[in-house]
């Protein structure tokens, strides 16, 4: 069973016509799920924008079972110092100049660029990470590394000996 969980009732409202069964409205930082009851717990463009990155994994690694996954996708800054430096010029100049034309909300892609520097990547994720208890795997930059997907276990997977 998939259970989507959001802080924001407009997003729900979008799932929900997307015909996903069950929705949850949900602050990330205190999940109404009981410990362990999730063997995957996933987190898209979301994390960074939660009041306590470290709070909120904490909370994640609660209600996944021993040897469950974690998958992070977000943001991130590229490696290539030329592209980052292009991709900065992006993120803050004309990003927020051409959405905020559009959207009458130039603030909010303000406020992207700002949280996309602040957020940890690649190796500053995956000490998070480790800081909160998983097991991380390699970090995977995609789209020329302006987004990356993380992936961590929860230690302490149950062997099928040890089950009562």
């Amino acid at each position: 069973m998939v259970v989507g969980a959001d802080f924001c009732l407009p997003m729900l409202e979008e799932a929900r016509r997307k015909a996903l069964p069950f929705l949850v409205q949900a602050d990330g930082l205190a999940l109404p799920f009981e410990s362990g009851s999730f063997d995957v717990v996933t987190v898209a463009f979301g994390l960074r924008n939660m009041a306590s990155w470290e709070k909120a994994l904490l909370e994640m690694a609660r209600v996944l079972r021993p040897g469950g996954l974690l998958v992070v996708l977000d943001f991130s800054l590229p490696a290539n110092p030329l592209l980052r430096a292009v991709y900065r010029i992006y993120l803050h100049h004309l990003l927020p100049t051409i959405a905020g034309w559009a959207t009458g909300r130039p603030e909010a892609y303000e406020y992207l660029g700002e949280s996309i520097e602040k957020f940890p990547s690649g190796v500053g994720m995956n000490a998070l990470l480790n800081a909160c208890g998983f097991q991380c795997r390699r970090p995977k930059p995609m789209c020329f590394g302006i987004v990356t997907l993380y992936a961590a276990e929860k230690p302490g997977a149950v062997g099928l000996n040890d089950q009562a």
